[in-house]
């Protein structure tokens, strides 16, 4: 819980005094003070500052504000949670085939833009060429992507891979390859050092060492897919 740090962020971040704030919420500055050195408060005074700082109480309790980028803090000022865990997105898309199973969708490069905008739209992913992958266990919801270059070496540059869905990217092992559909970058494949709890963002690091790490901001990120297997055929169209 980040409760006692977040309120002392968010008091500061806003130019005020313990005095001032203490006023503004009917409480004593010494009661103040304790909460800023991690006194738990009552849950009606949980509510208080919530309802002060325009800010949800899962954000005050659950997320440590001070590293949070200026996009997601005024996000979450103006009454929207920022996830930072990848468990609020939007239901995940998907096709069935005849009998009611899920296909693998397959992106191409050439349709890699546009997923990384219409991921959520309907007509879109049903308009994505889509195989079975029968060895693949049926619990997870998979798909597949043409990767473009040669940073993930031995897989080679056009090769297919296919991930499963993360759904709490908290999750994600140190070391896992994975798939990111990112908001500005397109679509990456690379193996992913997760930060996400430290500073809200994944290290993405390549297989062949001639290209660096790089980081990446978790509100940057719209989708992440575990890497489970990959080919080298090719689609028509």
């Amino acid at each position: 819980m980040y409760f006692a740090e977040n309120i002392k962020f968010l008091r500061k971040r806003k130019g005020l005094s313990q005095s001032v704030l203490s006023l503004a919420l009917e409480l004593t500055r010494t009661t103040l003070a304790g909460y800023e050195k991690n006194v738990q408060p009552p849950f009606k005074t949980l509510i208080r500052f919530a309802e002060y700082f325009n800010v949800s109480i899962d954000a005050l309790v659950r997320y440590k504000l001070d590293v949070l980028s200026e996009f997601q803090l005024s996000q979450i000022e103006d009454g929207f949670d920022v996830d930072v865990t990848g468990q609020k997105l939007r239901l995940l898309t998907v096709s069935v085939d005849k009998e009611g199973k899920e296909n693998i969708e397959m992106v191409p490069v050439r349709a890699q833009a546009g997923y990384a905008t219409d991921y959520g739209d309907m007509q879109f992913i049903a308009s994505l060429p889509r195989f079975s992958l029968p060895f693949l266990p049926p619990d997870k919801t998979y798909r597949t992507f043409q990767i473009r270059g040669d940073s993930m070496l031995p897989i080679p540059e056009g090769a297919w891979v296919t991930g499963s869905y993360i759904q709490n990217w908290t999750r994600v092992k140190d070391g896992t390859p994975c798939i990111i559909v990112t908001r500005d970058e397109g679509i990456v494949f690379k193996v992913v050092y997760n930060l996400i709890e430290k500073k809200q963002l994944l290290l993405l690091v390549s297989t062949n060492r001639i290209y660096k790490p790089y980081e990446i901001a978790v509100d940057k990120i719209v989708e992440m897919w575990q890497f489970e297997t990959y080919n080298g055929f090719e689609i028509g169209g």
